[in-house]
């Protein structure tokens, strides 16, 4: 099982239209994600035999850095006490990511209570929109049976053009 989760809700809609053509739906905690969604997330987990892959995006600051590990470490437990197994993986922005396309950065605020050793900060719509495209759909498609899903994608059309037909005046 696989969903897409992201730190803002102003990117949702964004990451929705990468996402809506494998069948994935966005899901955004805006922040430290309550523990309601998160329980859900992990019966989510318990009703399939395979785990359930979070695939994240979020900015390179403190909250951004700690916002998926919360979010990771919730589900993981919940999910354990209902027989799910989940993993989170962060698809942005990582250190790499900033280095490699060149994003701009801000010093992290020195008041922060939370943890962060990257060297400066750096807002997810940093990265362009065709590039963050290029890297959720790039960590969608590592985690599915490509094979399969085109099976399905060909068996929708032909039960449309079946129903349109049946259609036909």
């Amino acid at each position: 099982m696989l969903e897409l989760w992201c730190e803002s809700a102003g990117t949702t809609v964004q990451l929705a239209r990468i996402a809506d053509p494998y069948g994935l739906i966005v899901r955004s905690g805006g922040g430290f994600d309550s523990l309601s969604g998160k329980h859900e997330a992990a019966l989510r987990a318990a009703s399939f035999r395979l785990p359930l892959v979070t695939l994240h995006c979020g900015d390179l600051d403190p909250s951004g850095v700690h916002v998926p590990c919360a979010l990771a470490e919730d589900v993981a437990a919940f999910a354990a006490v209902h027989g799910g197994r989940t993993e989170l993986v962060r698809v942005a922005v990582t250190e790499d990511q900033v280095d490699r396309f060149r994003l701009p950065t801000a010093p992290a605020k020195p008041t922060g209570l939370r943890s962060f050793t990257a060297p400066a900060t750096t807002q997810l719509e940093a990265l362009s929109p065709d590039i963050l495209a290029r890297l959720v759909r790039t960590a969608i498609e590592e985690r599915l049976d490509l094979a399969v899903y085109e099976e399905v994608l060909e068996r929708e059309a032909a039960e449309r053009d079946g129903l349109l037909r049946a259609l036909e005046p």
